[in-house]
């Protein structure tokens, strides 16, 4: 019987059956790999299965479209991005909350710049079947929920708190971080960033500087109730 030599490719069955056991997680792989190749729009599950190494068939009972396949990967990449902000969030636990706050910022464009691939596929709402995947919605809603409960510890001393100013303060700070990265991924930075710095580091410092207009913001709604126990002044005597 004949025998194949080591440095032949291996056949697509052999490849797939060597390779993966795990088909859907092979699949997902492979879809990034064609995204980061080719781009969004030319995504087919047949093409994540020939490159996956299995018969065009054989991802179906997986994935029966490429919504389907391109939930899988915002799902992964979602979960990612949920553990990469607790870790984050974690390293500063001694800090102020509104550091911690910050820290979530950083941890986000970080982590769309080193994978931006998956950062464009959970952008793309409208490519994915987000209403229905429990694990997208769950993982956002814990990161959002971790957001507001740093926002409101960093304001919890003021007067009353800030109502919808707050709101709008945190969609401002989503916005941000959710510019920052889209800039970083789709190249912006190149005529953006500041002179002899990085793209990582601009970013970072803009973040910054955001989030010291917040402290700022923090400290006037401090001063207020002290303002208000201290009552007015009595009138100084001639």
């Amino acid at each position: 019987m004949a025998t194949r030599s080591p440095s032949s490719p291996p056949s697509p069955e052999t490849r797939g059956a060597y390779h993966h056991g795990n088909l859907r997680e092979a699949l997902i792989q492979s879809a990034v790999e064609l995204i980061e190749q080719d781009g969004l729009d030319k995504l087919s599950v047949r093409e994540a299965a020939k490159r996956a190494g299995v018969s065009p068939g054989a991802p179906f009972r997986h994935f029966a479209t490429k919504t389907a396949l391109l939930t899988a990967v915002a799902e992964q990449a979602t979960q990612r991005l949920r553990t990469h902000v607790e870790q984050a969030v974690a390293a500063a636990a001694d800090a102020p909350p509104l550091v911690r706050f910050g820290a979530i910022g950083h941890a986000y464009i970080e982590w769309a710049r080193t994978n931006p691939t998956h950062f464009r596929v959970i952008s793309e709402r409208s490519l994915i079947d987000y209403d229905s995947s429990a694990s997208l919605r769950s993982d956002n809603d814990t990161i959002r929920a971790q957001m507001r409960k740093l926002f409101d510890e960093a304001f919890a001393h003021g007067s009353h708190a800030m109502g919808a100013d707050a709101a709008h303060a945190q969609i401002a700070a989503r916005a941000l971080v959710y510019g920052l990265a889209r800039m970083a991924v789709d190249g912006h930075f190149p005529e953006w960033s500041l002179a002899r710095q990085s793209t990582a580091k601009t970013m970072a410092g803009t973040l910054d500087f955001f989030i010291s207009l917040l402290a700022g913001a923090a400290e006037a709604n401090d001063e207020v109730p002290a303002k208000k126990k201290a009552g007015p002044r009595s009138p100084a005597k001639r």
